[in-house]
């Protein structure tokens, strides 16, 4: 479906016996902080509406964040916005930019919050799994 890259399955590759978990914590650290990241750039537009470097500053954050995990279709939906960003000195209305912007994040933040739904899930299936191998070993062993 295009909502993750190759990245994720080197970050999955990098889970051993030693750290079981490993995928899911660093999953974790990604929405812990990009969820932060995003919350700075909500407060960056309200402080410093037109300040087109600030915005493309906190999304190029994200971009690379996005890009160590793997989250394609975040990190396509932030190239995307830090495009717009930079027309701002394209001839055009003021307006239209701010309202291509404001369009383009919340498309991040879609992406951003389906993504969220979809690593839940999976990681949820694994627990159920469990441990790779248990269902085929003998009983008591």
């Amino acid at each position: 479906q295009g909502y993750l890259d190759e990245q994720f399955c080197q970050v999955e590759d990098l889970q051993d016996e030693a750290n079981p978990n490993f995928a899911e914590e660093v999953v974790s650290l990604f929405f812990k902080d990009s969820t932060r990241v995003m919350l700075n750039f909500e407060q960056a537009i309200e402080k410093h509406p037109k300040d087109f470097a600030r915005w493309d500053t906190h999304m190029q954050q994200l971009k690379g964040s996005c890009s160590s995990i793997g989250a394609s279709r975040v990190k396509n939906e932030c190239t995307s916005f830090r495009n717009f960003c930079g027309e701002e000195n394209a001839e055009g209305s003021l307006l239209l930019l701010l309202c291509s912007c404001t369009r383009s994040f919340q498309k991040v933040k879609r992406e951003h919050a389906v993504l969220r739904q979809k690593w839940e899930s999976y990681f949820q299936l694994l627990r159920q799994a469990g441990p790779a191998g248990t269902a085929t070993r003998p009983a008591g062993k």
